[in-house]
């Protein structure tokens, strides 16, 4: 973290991202591995998906072993997704991605709430719609934010720069003419702007 410290601050930001990249990026690189990320996702989803599997009309005598079955392969599907991830950014070496929040964070509810009504035997809900909206968006953050992150932390613990040769966000410079057109009132708006 000593040396992300020293890096400028769009760099940083590049880095370290939101909240969540945030508290991933303090573990020990060993175990914010991308696999290790995507499998505790996977847990997540499990730990979700107690009560409905508790509860639900189908099967309930041995609902226990369902759910260590599911569990265990939501645990190896997420942490292979998670390797997948990294291989496809160590040979793409892109730089971390915003993963549609608005999108991608509803998803495990909705789906969570779509598996609670079909094992509860209220209407019939396909499953591939409900595993696809349980765990799309892990998968989707880790390859799209969390696998490039953990590339750049290991090359800047190694001691190598990743911004060798990149332009960051400070030393961009768009002038308002190219952002604005031909628009005459937003270039007045952009002028007195910079007057004050």
């Amino acid at each position: 973290m000593s040396k992300v410290e020293a890096l400028a601050p769009a760099e940083q930001e590049t880095l370290l991202g939101t909240s969540l990249s945030r508290r991933f990026a303090r573990l020990p690189l060993w175990l914010s591995h991308p696999a290790n990320i995507g499998g505790f996702y996977g847990l997540l989803v499990a730990l979700a998906l107690l009560l409905p599997y508790a509860f639900g009309e189908q099967d309930n005598e041995v609902w226990g072993v369902q759910w260590i079955y599911h569990t265990s392969l939501l645990l190896v599907a997420c942490g292979i997704c998670g390797f997948v991830s990294l291989i496809m950014v160590a040979v793409s070496k892109r730089h971390p991605v915003a993963p549609p929040r608005q999108i991608l964070y509803p998803m495990p509810f909705v789906g969570l709430a779509l598996l609670t009504v079909d094992r509860v035997g209220l209407v019939g809900v396909p499953s591939m719609l409900v595993w696809a909206l349980l765990l799309l968006p892990g998968p989707m953050y880790v390859h799209l934010s969390w696998a490039p992150r953990w590339r750049l932390l290991c090359m800047i613990e190694d001691g190598k720069d990743p911004f060798i040769g990149l332009q960051t966000k400070g030393e961009e410079t768009i002038e308002a003419e190219e952002m604005v057109g031909e628009d005459t009132e937003m270039l007045e708006v952009v002028d007195a702007f910079e007057s004050e």
